[in-house]
């Protein structure tokens, strides 16, 4: 009788299961697939046609279009698509036994900044390559991450969850302290405003956080080896923007717990799994069904760890992540004002 009065134990015995298997088997994929690839071809025949409509048909890759030689890498940097087809102008000579030039008719272009994805992706296509083209050898050049190392992936999605679980459990547990102690009541009949207070328990914990984020990046760079090829200003502006809307998150998660076990469970636990398995860390958005990639949406992570991965590995320029930045302010704003909102509500 006394668990089926607590609803909260209810829903951690219960739902919690549930939804752990559904996000798990639907999350978890190792397997190729969705791959998008564009193709570059100053000579549209039958021999490329067949090439493409060849690989487009296949359930693991998606044909996003032609483009011309010169915007093939910005294609890449930006994101639009994984592979790039760089097919010889005299593609159906050379395929037919006349090479004029000696070169390669084909060119693959490998964006290997997900190295997992990458070892799969020049794999399997390597073999339906080969069964094209018969005696000619493709000429795969690996973008990126040319010795595909694990890190060029997993130093931005340790930063996302690190940042997330650290920031949000710091500011969630530090006000419902307060609360629980008494201080809070103290602290507000003294002259500051409420937002005044809440604000300024935030501070501390954002200035240790970007301690942590020099401490990192450090690490990364001359540790890990991996190279901080974008704009550094880019990466510490972004990385502090998430930072923020972390400890926003932790206030909001304060002004609906009642003590500190109940904001660590939700804080830690609560976030934890959706980070990991809906935030493209590990598994990419790509590979789940749509509706799960329509709730990874949701998942600020998801967006700070693309902009770090574009902007650590790829090298490209603010305005490619801008998208991810403006996504990101816009959760802060609506964090910070819904975590105020509660909280006057509270005090009311």
């Amino acid at each position: 009788m006394e668990i089926l009065r607590d609803t909260r134990t209810l829903l951690v015995i219960i739902a919690m299961p549930t939804v752990m298997i559904l996000i798990f088997g639907f999350a978890i994929s190792i397997e190729l697939n969705n791959l998008d690839f564009v193709a570059v071809a100053e000579e549209h025949n039958d021999e490329v046609d067949d090439i493409v409509n060849s690989i487009a048909n296949d359930p693991y890759f998606t044909f996003k279009g032609y483009v011309s030689e010169a915007d093939v890498y910005e294609t890449l940097r930006r994101g639009d698509a994984v592979v790039a087809l760089n097919f010889d102008r005299n593609f159906d000579r050379m395929t037919m036994g006349v090479n004029p030039g000696g070169n390669a008719p084909l060119q693959v272009l490998f964006d290997a900044s997900n190295p997992n994805t990458a070892t799969q992706g020049v794999s399997y296509l390597g073999s339906i390559l080969q069964n094209r083209l018969g005696s000619y050898t493709p000429d795969i050049h690996i973008l990126y991450n040319p010795q595909l190392k694990s890190a060029y992936n997993f130093v931005p999605g340790i930063m996302g969850l690190v940042f997330i679980l650290i920031c949000a459990q710091m500011t969630a547990v530090s006000i419902v302290r307060e609360k629980e102690t008494g201080t809070m009541e103290v602290l507000l009949m003294s002259p500051a405003r409420p937002q005044t207070i809440v604000f300024s328990k935030m501070v501390p914990y954002f200035a240790l956080c970007a301690l942590n984020l020099a401490a990192i990046l450090l690490i990364s760079r001359y540790v890990l080896g991996v190279p901080l090829a974008g704009s550094l200003w880019a990466i510490i502006g972004i990385s502090l923007l998430y930072i923020l809307l972390s400890l926003a998150l932790g206030m909001l998660i304060s002004t609906i717990s009642k003590d500190q076990v109940t904001a660590i469970i939700i804080a830690g636990v609560g976030l934890l799994v959706p980070v990991l398995m809906l935030s493209g860390m590990i598994f990419p958005v790509e590979n789940m069904p749509e509706w799960l990639q329509w709730c990874s949406t949701v998942v600020p992570a998801r967006w700070y760890i693309d902009a770090m991965r574009r902007l650590m590995v790829q090298g490209v320029d603010f305005n490619t992540v801008a998208n991810d930045t403006l996504i990101l302010g816009v959760m802060t704003a609506l964090l910070i004002f819904v975590a105020l909102k509660k909280f006057n509500n509270r005090l009311s």
